[in-house]
């Protein structure tokens, strides 16, 4: 009897040895080792449009690898190249206008105004001549030579000879001075509006290309050519391979083991004997609860921390999205 109870209890003893050894091994492995689940992070780019158009090209497919700077998806932009040749065209006319007013008078112009200047001289000199002969006339015959009338239109005519003289006399002086100014600050802000319209016109037909922003994948291709393109209507989702990290998380208990830069292996089910390196880039420093994709039955209420574990893939083995196991080293 003694032999079986010492027997039974050895027994329950073993079980209760392994169900412990099980337990503390079904979330951490040994000791020094702790183990967190999760999946290779996705992170999403919806690409679109800046402006308005009908889409006439698109270069790629679901599934392909863009690089950086590929052109993926052109617009109609013919409108708009038209309306850039106008403005082209207004800004040269502009251009020749300021020009014109840097320069000033030609000589040609300054000298032709001085012999405006002359001649209104000698017509003013002429005019005072006649009414002088008139009033001499005037005076010697005692009034009865020369009518009043004709003495009025002399004096007027000098008036109208000697305002013209100084007008032309002016009119040299404007043309020996140049332009104001104030005339050529305004061509320089007519001709800058057109470049500046110019130039918008010109981003507007660049935006009609569409670039990949960084090397991706094209997740999915939501518009065909033909189709009418706005800033609101995405063309592609893209999804970003560089880099690459798990999300994993972890709970309170032991959060205090981990820390950033920490190395870490990640597993994967179809890998499971080619661990990947990586090391411990972000945790949070608030709690959630354990999200669906990889609570326990267990854990379905535990608050957690999440954790970031940067991985070097150069061979391209994660998949985005895809479970995978990350061992921490915790023991050292």
């Amino acid at each position: 009897m003694k032999k079986r109870s010492l027997a039974v209890l050895l027994v329950a003893v073993l079980l209760a040895a392994g169900g412990w050894a099980w337990w503390q091994g079904r979330g951490h492995g040994d000791a020094g080792v702790l183990v967190l689940y999760g999946n290779v992070d996705i992170r999403q780019i919806s690409l679109a449009f800046d402006g308005s158009g009908r889409v006439t090209q698109l270069r790629a497919d679901e599934g392909d690898r863009v690089k950086a700077g590929a052109v993926l998806a052109v617009l109609d932009t013919r409108a708009l190249e038209l309306r850039a040749e106008q403005a082209q065209a207004q800004v040269q006319a502009q251009e020749q206008a300021l020009l014109r007013l840097r320069n000033g008078s030609r000589p040609e112009e300054i000298a032709q105004a001085r012999d405006r200047f002359i001649a209104a001289q000698a017509d003013a000199v002429r005019a005072a001549q006649d009414l002088a002969r008139l009033q001499g006339i005037a005076a010697s015959t005692q009034g009865r030579g020369v009518s009043k009338q004709d003495l009025d239109r002399a004096r007027t005519g000098l008036q109208a000879a000697r305002a013209q003289a100084a007008a032309q006399q002016e009119a040299l002086r404007l043309a020996e001075l140049g332009p104001r100014k104030e005339d050529v600050a305004a061509a320089r802000a007519q001709r800058d509006a057109a470049q500046a319209q110019l130039a918008l016109l010109q981003y507007e037909i660049g935006q009609g290309v569409l670039r990949a922003p960084a090397d991706a994948v094209v997740r999915s291709r939501l518009l065909e050519p033909g189709d009418m393109a706005t800033p609101q209507r995405p063309v592609f989702a893209l999804a970003l391979t560089r880099p690459k990290w798990v999300r994993v998380y972890v709970s309170e208990a032991d959060l205090g083991r981990i820390k950033p830069g920490m190395p870490a292996s990640v597993f994967t089910d179809s890998h499971p004997d080619q661990p990947i390196a990586g090391k411990v880039g972000y945790i949070a420093s608030v709690a959630e609860f354990t999200p669906k994709a990889v609570q326990t039955q267990e854990l379905r209420t535990s608050l957690v921390y999440e954790v970031r574990v940067r991985v070097a893939d150069k061979s391209d083995v994660l998949r985005l999205g895809q479970p995978a196991t990350v061992r921490l080293d915790v023991g050292k």
